[in-house]
């Protein structure tokens, strides 16, 4: 089933949902299945609002975040560097200002943990003597 339309409210085609939902109305969409031949008309309701504190941020602006990419992602390498990112060939990490690669591709690419992401498990060899 495919997705082709989505109106907000207040959109051609919302006023008499608009109307019907009022302001629990979040958006009307369009589906079509192509199995059954048919278009189906879905719409999407706050059923209820509860306040929320995000949490806080995990990093800040100005900080050094640690981005991995692999050696065949040239196009990425560039924007790292195009951000201001520097290679650390020790941890095989680029590091990059956060606020640099907020919504970017590069963002996807943050290294978590602390680990670097190349280090392998080691195989622990267990000796047994008699």
């Amino acid at each position: 089933m495919k997705t082709r339309l989505i109106l907000k409210p207040g959109q051609k085609g919302t006023k008499r949902l608009t109307e019907k939902y009022g302001d629990g109305l979040v958006c009307v969409r369009y589906r079509y299945d192509a199995e059954l031949k048919q278009r189906l008309k879905t719409v999407e309701l706050v059923v209820k609002r509860t306040d929320w504190t995000p949490p806080p941020p995990r990093y800040v602006a100005d900080a050094l975040v640690p981005v991995h990419i692999e050696g065949y992602e040239k196009d990425l390498q560039a924007k790292a560097k195009a951000a201001g990112g520097r290679w650390n060939p020790e941890k095989r990490l680029w590091f990059v200002q956060y606020g640099k690669i907020v919504g970017t591709q590069l963002e996807k690419h943050i290294q978590v943990d602390e680990t670097d992401n190349n280090e392998k498990p080691r195989k622990r060899l267990y000796v047994y003597t008699s």
